[in-house]
């Protein structure tokens, strides 16, 4: 396990444990948010999920109250999701809470190692967006 590649998968497993937040709700109100309401069919194109997977997800999204189902406003036949003013609150929250914890993570950093952490992170994601086909929408 001493492999650069085996030390990176390595840390990106332990970030998981961090997490106190579901993470498919996190990330799927998070992609309707920036693009605004999405149907089942787009959303699996855009994070790469079967359709079974999901239901699943936006089930739960529904019964917890965080989303809601609406006719398409472009007038396709496909319903679409979008967030309910709970689940906008809650994305909010959620928000506010990862860059807290950032923050506290980060406090001791200099603003340059900060900003290159954000370089490398952004440049990963990117190149794995790049690879898959699946840009993520940002702001």
């Amino acid at each position: 396990m001493d492999k650069p590649t085996h030390l990176i998968e390595f840390e990106t497993m332990l970030l998981g444990r961090h997490r106190h937040v579901d993470r498919s709700a996190y990330l799927l109100l998070s992609r309707i948010h920036i693009t605004g309401p999405m149907s089942i069919g787009q959303l699996s194109d855009a994070l790469g999920l079967d359709v079974s997977t999901l239901n699943r997800h936006t089930s739960a999204l529904l019964r917890a109250g965080l989303a809601e189902r609406i006719p398409d406003p472009d007038g396709g036949i496909a319903r679409k999701f979008r967030l309910t003013g709970k689940g906008e609150q809650w994305l909010v929250e959620q928000r506010e809470k990862n860059i807290l914890g950032l923050e506290k993570v980060l406090a001791d950093w200099s603003a340059e190692d900060v900003v290159a952490f954000l370089a490398y992170l952004r440049r990963f994601n990117t190149d794995i967006e790049c690879l898959a086909g699946r840009p993520w929408p940002r702001p």
